[in-house]
């Protein structure tokens, strides 16, 4: 096995290291207990899935990966949180003024690093593919441009896109359901009673 991960070139090495990454920043998103650290390590996994692409000569999906999903998606998902509010078991993981977790001093800077590290991993590993001439070579060759990307999305794909963009329409308005407090909301017939 040493033999074969010796064996590998530039490209499959770096390709393999951000998969790796993408694969720590999920896990680190499945098993947070804060909300907004979860986001944090989704958008690295997010980075780093769109240097895998960058990597197999697509840099158009890679774009439309940082653009789309650690753009437009996680600005959804902040929405979400703020229209949601931080719930009981929220706050418990979350430091207080005094910077402590559990009755425990904990620095500011601990919180952070995880995404920290992983982002500066993959933006050292991007730098490198990018002034690496060989891997440049190997990418040019097989680059996939926006004209077969167009066809392909909206050509026999065009149905499984829409259904996904109104699955996270209504994911957004079912979690909006279940997280609203009782009594939110107006009861058209105490409105009616009390004023009528």
């Amino acid at each position: 096995m040493i033999s074969t991960f010796i064996e590998l070139n530039p490209l499959q090495l770096t390709f393999y290291f951000a998969a790796l990454l993408a694969i720590v920043a999920s896990l680190k998103v499945v098993t947070g207990k804060n909300t907004v650290h979860a986001l944090l390590y989704l958008v690295v996994s997010l980075l780093a899935v769109a240097v895998c692409f960058y990597l197999m000569g697509a840099p158009f999906a890679a774009g439309l990966e940082v653009i789309v999903y650690a753009g437009a998606i996680l600005v959804l998902f902040v929405f979400a949180i703020m229209m949601f509010g931080l719930g009981q078991d929220e706050t418990l993981h979350a430091p207080s003024v005094d910077g402590r977790i559990y009755g425990t001093k904990v620095n500011k800077f601990n919180l952070w690093f995880g995404p920290f590290l992983l982002a500066l991993l993959l933006l050292t590993e991007l730098v490198y593919a990018i002034n690496s001439g060989e891997i440049q070579a190997k990418l040019t060759s097989n680059t996939i441009d926006a004209k077969q990307v167009g066809i392909l999305l909206y050509g026999p794909y065009l149905l499984a896109v829409e259904i996904a963009s109104f699955l996270l329409l209504a994911g957004l308005i079912g979690g909006y359901h279940f997280a609203k407090p009782e009594g939110v909301g107006l009861d058209r017939k105490k409105d009616i009673g009390e004023h009528g």
